[in-house]
Parts: structure tokens; sequence; C-alpha cells
């Protein structure tokens, strides 16, 4: 009898336990969502135009990215008053342009194949993550950076990597004060760098028709500074077309 009352008190708190993690980790995110402007905001939002500067070798490049929940996408540059379009994405079909031929290149099925599973991650891949299928677990926290962060970990749809179906974990570090992210990392599954760990780093949030939005990132030790944020602004369809010349 007593060994059975040790197995119910110990299921006790195991089961308090776990639900206790699972309501921290929702808390964590509902904090979140109140301090950059709401749920309902953010649900609002069907595309986003960010302008952006970078530095290679002492030079200032001009970025452009546009994300909108249909998958349309596209990632440019500005290089010595040239514009080139890196990535793009139609919803269907992804190209880029090869920087030895200056061509544009059809992306494979399995990269186009991950793109389109991406599609849920926008406005937030936080919103609604219930719904989309997704996991999130709270893990305690750590410091980063100096700073006290809760750790999350986010286990989205799987990725396929070499034909194969990959788990796709991303741990977000939300600072304990502002409960916004200042850290991912991610591990990376495939390349020169397979098994390494990307870690992406954003601060200095600003107000953008009352929603804010990280405007300093820097991704495998390539800093970025945010100039502009547009929410829901047009863009001509011909901007994700594959370029033929």
């Amino acid at each position: 009898m007593k060994t059975l009352k040790t197995l119910i008190a110990s299921a006790a708190i195991l089961f308090t336990s776990l639900t206790s993690t699972a309501q921290t980790a929702d808390e964590i995110i509902t904090k979140y969502f109140e301090n950059i402007g709401g749920k309902e905001k953010l649900s609002k939002v069907n595309s986003f135009k960010m302008s952006m500067v970078t530095n290679y070798n002492g030079m200032e490049i001009p970025v452009e990215v546009f994300n909108d929940k249909t998958g349309k996408m596209y990632v440019k540059i500005n290089f010595q008053g040239k514009e080139i379009t890196q990535i793009a994405f139609d919803g269907k079909t992804g190209w880029s342009t090869n920087f030895m031929t200056m061509k544009a290149e059809k992306l494979d099925s399995e990269t186009t194949e991950n793109m389109l599973s991406q599609i849920k991650d926008f406005p937030d891949p936080f919103l609604n993550y219930k719904e989309k299928g997704f996991k999130v677990e709270f893990l305690g926290k750590e410091t980063k950076e100096g700073t006290e962060c809760f750790k999350i970990k986010l286990t989205k749809d799987p990725i396929t990597v070499a034909g194969k179906k990959e788990e796709n974990v991303t741990f977000y570090y939300f600072d304990t004060e502002n409960y916004v992210p200042i850290m991912t990392e991610a591990e990376i599954k495939e390349g020169p760098s397979k098994g390494q760990i990307s870690t992406s780093t954003m601060g200095d949030y600003q107000e953008v028709d009352g929603l804010f939005f990280p405007f300093t990132m820097n991704q495998g030790g390539q800093a970025m500074t945010v100039k502009k944020i547009l929410i829901n602004p047009t863009v001509d369809a011909k901007e994700f077309e594959m370029k033929t010349e």
C-alpha cells in the first residue's frame, strides 16, 4: 500500500510538473504577444517589407526583404548600384541568382518543398502555433549575452534533407524582462557546416504601426540594421517572377 501511495504521489507530482511547464510556455508566449502589440493586430498583417543595410568588406549593402501570408517572398540586394534578386518565391516556384554567372536558376524540388512548409511561419511561428501543429516547450532559464532569458523549444513541421524528413527545431531565448526574443539557435542540417549550431540575435525593438519589430539582427556573424518596415504594402507580382535574361 505504501508503494502504491508513493507511485500515485510521484505521478501527481509529474503531472503537475508537466502541466506547469506547458502553462509557463504559453504564459511566456502570451506575454510576448501583449508586449509586441497584440495577437489581434498581428493577425491582420498580410505582408511586410523591410529595408535594411549590411556591411560587406567595408561597404554598406542595401537589402530589401518581402514576405506575405501566401508564401511569396524575395530578398534583394543593391551591389554597386545594381539590384540583384538573391532569392525569390512566388508561392509555388522558387529561384535564386547564381553570383558566378549572374543568371537566374530555379531552386530544386526539395528546397521548394521546404519553402512551402514555411508558409505557416508567417507572420510569426508562435501565432496560433497549436492550430499549425507546432509544439512549444519551456526549458527553464539561461543567460545569453549577459541577459537572463526564458528558453523555449519550438518544434515545427519536419523539413526534407537529402530525401529524408528531419526534425525542425529552433530554440528561442526570450528576455525575462521584456518577454521578446533576443536570440535563436538551430542545428544546420546540410552543407559544410552540417551539425553546427546557427545562432541569430535580435534587438533594438521599435514600433511600426502599433507593432514592435527588432531593428538590429545578426545571423552567422552577418549584422543587419533595419531602416524601414512597411506593413501590408502593395508589391507587383512581377517581383517574384523568375528572370529569363
